[in-house]
């Protein structure tokens, strides 16, 4: 599956290269246009990231989420600086169908680990970042890849498992931004070890190809942000893309 991503900064839609605040590109169109662009080129599902949030959860911007999810458009997962359950309860009852949870998962994976059987798993998205070193080894980033957290991922994975988890977002952090492939030997490796959950793969994706090359991997959803906002590609291309993968490229 193909699923866009917004990121949204004081109304904004903007990108981040590699996680930096400081390097920032906004884009003129509206999050409402872009949204309706990539339903219109046949999306199904919507990935939000709210970096204002992120940053300050008391400037969360759930009057421009409710106006997203408002639309009906298609279906919509959302996260940004979930630190407690208030900011779960307040995505889902802006219409969120699954609260996307990054640096918490790690920090305090019992906390989130109850949400989980609170809420069940079609509910809650792990987003996992991770640093590979020398050794292949998948160091876990936290507070927007400022931080290592000195926890693996696997491990990590395993915690998870036991109750239930479902959908997993990972981003190789040195691909993000860079429209320089993905990395495909780490998601075939991780469908490959882990094969009961849906995996989303993120970071680095500039062109067709790059989906394409994507396909063996048997990841579940493809997150695509910089090259749909700088017209690499359409959404209605990459949809047809994914579904057939002779897809010319």
């Amino acid at each position: 599956m193909i699923i866009p991503a917004i990121d949204l900064i004081d109304g904004e839609v903007v990108r981040l290269y590699q996680g930096d605040y400081e390097q920032k590109t906004a884009y003129a169109a509206s999050p409402l246009d872009v949204l309706n662009r990539y339903a219109d080129d046949g999306a199904h599902w919507l990935h939000i990231v709210d970096l204002t949030g992120a940053k300050d959860t008391a400037k969360r911007q759930l009057d421009l989420i409710r106006k997203m999810t408002a639309t009906k458009r298609m279906k919509f997962q959302a996260g940004g600086g979930v630190r407690n359950q208030q900011d779960v309860e307040q995505l889902l009852q802006s219409g969120i169908d699954r609260v996307v949870i990054g640096s918490l998962a790690v920090k305090q994976p019992e906390v989130v680990k109850s949400w989980l059987r609170h809420y069940g798993s079609e509910r809650i998205v792990l987003a996992l970042d991770i640093n590979i070193d020398q050794q292949n080894r998948k160091w876990l980033a936290v507070n927007g890849w400022e931080q290592d957290s000195g926890v693996r991922l696997e491990p990590l994975l395993d915690e998870y498992l036991e109750v239930g988890i479902k959908h997993v977002l990972c981003t190789d952090i040195s691909r993000d931004g860079t429209l320089s492939g993905s990395n495909v030997e780490l998601y075939t490796q991780l469908s490959q070890d882990y094969p009961t959950i849906q995996w989303q793969a993120s970071g680095g994706i500039g062109s067709l190809k790059d989906i394409q090359a994507l396909k063996p991997a048997n990841v579940a959803g493809v997150i695509l942000g910089k090259a749909l906002l700088e017209d690499k590609f359409s959404v209605k291309e990459a949809v047809e893309c994914w579904q057939n993968a002779s897809f010319p490229v």
